[in-house]
C-alpha cells in the first residue's frame, strides 16, 4: 500500500547483548510507532511480560523504570529526545532504543505483496543499464 504523506513517529527496536559471548549486539524487534505513548508502551508491554523470568536485581530496573522512569521517557520522547532503557540480567543486557523519525511515503512494512515489477528484477548480465520499469 502506497501513501502520499511523510509522517512523525518513532522508531522503536529491542537488541540484545551477551557481555560473555561473541555476538556482540542482537536486533531481536522493531515496531513503528506513530506517538509517544504507544511508542514506551511497546517497552512497557514487553517489561512486563518478561520481568517474572527475572533475577531480582533485574526486577528492580525494570519495575523502577515502569514506575518512575516511564514519565522521563515520554517526555523526552515529546521533546522529540531519542531515548533507551536497559535491563541487565546476569551476562546479559537488553536494550530498547526509541528514536524520533519521519516515516517516508513507501510501501507499508507489513506489506506481504511486492509490487508486479519487482519480478521483473534479475542479476546483472552487464547487456543492459536500464532497470525495469514499474508503471
Amino acid at each position: 500500500m502506497l501513501n502520499g504523506e511523510a509522517r512523525w513517529g518513532y522508531w522503536c527496536e529491542c537488541w540484545t547483548e551477551d557481555f560473555y559471548g561473541q555476538g556482540g549486539l542482537e536486533l531481536r524487534a522493531s515496531f513503528d510507532a506513530y506517538s509517544a505513548p504507544q511508542a514506551d508502551r511497546w517497552v512497557a508491554v514487553a517489561l512486563r511480560t518478561i520481568s517474572p523470568a527475572f533475577d531480582p536485581d533485574a526486577s528492580a530496573q525494570a519495575w523502577e523504570w515502569l514506575y518512575d522512569g516511564r514519565i522521563d521517557t515520554r517526555r523526552a520522547l515529546l521533546r522529540s529526545e531519542p531515548c533507551t532503557v536497559s535491563v541487565t540480567i546476569d551476562s546479559t543486557r537488553i536494550i530498547w532504543t526509541i528514536r524520533p523519525v519521519i516515516f517516508l511515503a513507501l510501501a507499508h512494512r507489513q506489506g506481504t505483496e511486492l509490487p508486479a515489477c519487482a519480478y521483473d528484477f534479475k542479476p546483472h548480465t552487464g547487456r543492459s543499464n536500464q532497470p525495469p520499469r514499474c508503471g
